[in-house]
């Protein structure tokens, strides 16, 4: 059984430091330098931008969308105007990019975003958006090897966000190491949910808690 600390993001105990500020699931840094590796042979630097995430940190960053501080992207991963909608297009908006604090999958540790540092100058700024892994983008190639390597693959990473469902928008660059996250997929309790999102200092909350069934439906359970 997974204590509810680590699903929803309120302890670290569970993850390790791969390389300064970056943290995975201690049972997933074998597999990712596997993954590297690998990568590597096919001229590939893959490179984690996120790995392990908070409950405060997501929070922080939930908080800082509504505020306006942080942009928000709409399906094509262009800047939304959240001004002209209501409370709810305004959750369903930034749930599109950016997990409910409590059920980010990054809590856990076996999920992270990926990107090729030899695709790119020294110094790039990294956007993370549908664009760069497009056929017109610098991670192109990485995008393509991952639809190649992860099929039928025995590392037990894939796409969770790869295909869009109506919930969260495409991700290519999020891998999630399926034999551990699967486990805690399983064991999300909406109520455990409910009860720390009451108790948190969100913004939105009668929204969210109000639709919180939805909203797990739409962005927290992918149906993969």
């Amino acid at each position: 059984m997974i204590e509810t600390a680590q699903l929803t993001g309120r302890t670290d105990h569970h993850v390790t430091e791969i390389f300064p500020g970056h943290y995975l699931h201690r049972e997933v840094v074998a597999p990712y330098i596997q993954l590297v590796e690998r990568a590597a042979t096919a001229g590939i630097d893959l490179r984690m931008a996120s790995g392990y995430r908070s409950f405060e940190r997501q929070l922080a960053i939930w908080n800082a969308k509504v505020r306006g501080e942080q942009s928000v992207s709409d399906e094509y991963g262009r800047a939304l105007d959240l001004e002209g909608l209501n409370d709810l297009d305004k959750v369903f908006a930034i749930l599109r990019w950016s997990a409910l604090p409590g059920a980010s999958r990054h809590h856990w540790g076996t999920d992270i975003d990926i990107w090729d540092a030899a695709a790119v100058p020294a110094g790039y700024r990294l956007q993370l958006s549908p664009g760069e892994y497009s056929p017109e983008g610098v991670f192109h190639r990485l995008s393509a090897w991952l639809d190649t390597s992860l099929a039928g693959d025995q590392s037990g990473f894939f796409r969770p966000y790869l295909v869009d469902r109506g919930g969260v928008a495409p991700e290519p660059w999020h891998l999630s190491y399926r034999p551990l996250a699967d486990k805690y997929q399983a064991q999300i309790q909406i109520d455990v949910l409910r009860d720390l999102l009451g108790r948190a200092d969100i913004l939105l909350k009668d929204i969210l808690l109000s639709d919180l069934d939805e909203i797990i439906q739409r962005f927290v359970q992918p149906g993969y």
